[in-house]
């Protein structure tokens, strides 16, 4: 009898050790809980208003693989105007939430045996998803020096050899905040030309950098005919994290074939959660502004608390939502992340969620009230002084 079990490559799939963490903390109201990568406010009203109405309208039907095509439109008008390179409509497919969409540019151009190179630590999905495709996948890493982020440029050169199929850039990063300086753009494209190396570039978190309207893109930079995929959601910048709804911008020689992907997958994305996005990208710029600074001031108040402790390093993240920080003398970030949980109620993600890079460090999501913030720090202050 042959036993009932998936494939090797599913098999050999990491868990989620921030579940892991996550599901220690659970049901506990005495928890505050900063593991997950989301804000603590709901979508703006505006928003949720839009999709509700057309919901009761009766708009439940079946949409087109790509997306609505007014939805395209204003996605490729938006990306036109923040990156100040023209974006039609005919690169734009609108997915079922970001890591559908990072699914489906794997399935476009990895097979079994390619090598993808990622840099880390990342969020597990990165590194996972090209596995499920069994890809192989090598991590460079972006280390921490001087008080900030840094990828070595040499390393990832390096890395990026005739045989690589793909390069997964994060930017800003989670968990890091680590962000691609704007002056090393043109030299790993024209790597990734030299070798015809896919570029798929996660942006969720492009409009959540801290000195600049976004975060600096490849898409000024290269050709609708370069091989460069990005990979976006609207979950972070709107406030949307529940909905689940995405986007890509792809060479229109892909569009076909993702398609036929997007059908064989999910479909199409439901009418409702559309009209909702398409009007958090029409009417949601306040909503942008405000939570960067919100995010900018969460920063500096997580950041510089952690910094006063004895033995915690804490790096200045360009963007995003996180403060990633470490103990001296932890080796065991998942232990030490059930441990916080079990003595002092505070709920942080290991940073071996993210791989061998960010084993010692943990995650801190820092999009919260201040004084839940501020809570949370005290509560790491006790436990710390308590050691």
């Amino acid at each position: 009898m042959f036993p009932a079990q998936p494939r090797q490559e599913v098999l050999d799939l990491r868990m989620s050790k921030i579940r892991e963490v996550a599901n220690a903390g659970m049901g506990r109201d005495d928890i505050l809980a900063f593991w997950f990568g989301e804000g603590d406010r709901p979508t703006p009203d505006f928003i949720r208003q839009a999709a509700a109405e057309a919901l009761l309208s009766g708009r439940t039907y079946y949409t087109h693989n790509l997306g609505r095509p007014d939805l395209r439109e204003t996605l490729a008008r938006y990306l036109t105007g923040l990156h100040g390179a023209p974006v039609g409509a005919e690169r734009v497919a609108v997915t079922s939430a970001g890591v559908n969409a990072l699914m489906l540019a794997a399935q476009l151009v990895l097979s079994p045996g390619d090598r993808t190179v990622v840099a880390g630590p990342i969020w597990p999905n990165v590194v996972e998803i090209p596995k499920i495709l069994s890809s192989s996948v090598e991590v460079v890493p972006v280390e921490a020096g001087q008080g900030r982020w840094r990828l070595d440029m040499d390393r990832l050169m390096a890395a990026l050899t005739p045989d690589t199929r793909a390069l997964i850039l994060n930017s800003p990063n989670n968990p890091t905040g680590w962000m691609l300086p704007a002056e090393d753009r043109a030299a790993i494209l024209e790597r990734c030309r030299k070798h015809g190396i896919w570029l798929i570039c996660d942006d969720v978190y492009e409009r959540l950098a801290f000195d600049r309207p976004s975060a600096p893109s490849f898409l000024p930079l290269a050709t609708a005919e370069d091989r460069l995929i990005g990979v976006n959601s609207f979950s972070k910048a709107w406030r949307m994290t529940g909905w689940r709804l995405g986007w890509m911008v792809v060479p229109p020689t892909l569009m076909e074939s993702l398609g036929v992907l997007v059908e064989y997958n999910t479909s199409c994305a439901p009418d409702f959660i559309q009209e909702g996005a398409k009007v958090a990208v029409e009417q949601g710029e306040p909503v942008v502004a405000e939570l960067k600074a919100e995010l900018a001031a969460a920063r500096d108040q997580v950041i510089g608390a952690l910094r006063q402790l004895a033995g915690v390093e804490a790096p200045t993240p360009d963007g995003a939502l996180y403060a990633f920080f470490r103990v001296e003398g932890c080796t065991d970030s998942l232990a030490l992340a059930k441990d916080l949980i079990a003595k002092a109620g505070l709920g942080l993600a290991p940073g071996a969620a993210f791989g061998p890079e960010g084993e010692g460090w943990l995650r801190w999501c820092f999009a919260a009230r201040p004084e839940k913030n501020a809570a949370g720090l005290d509560r790491l202050a006790r436990y710390l002084s308590a050691r």
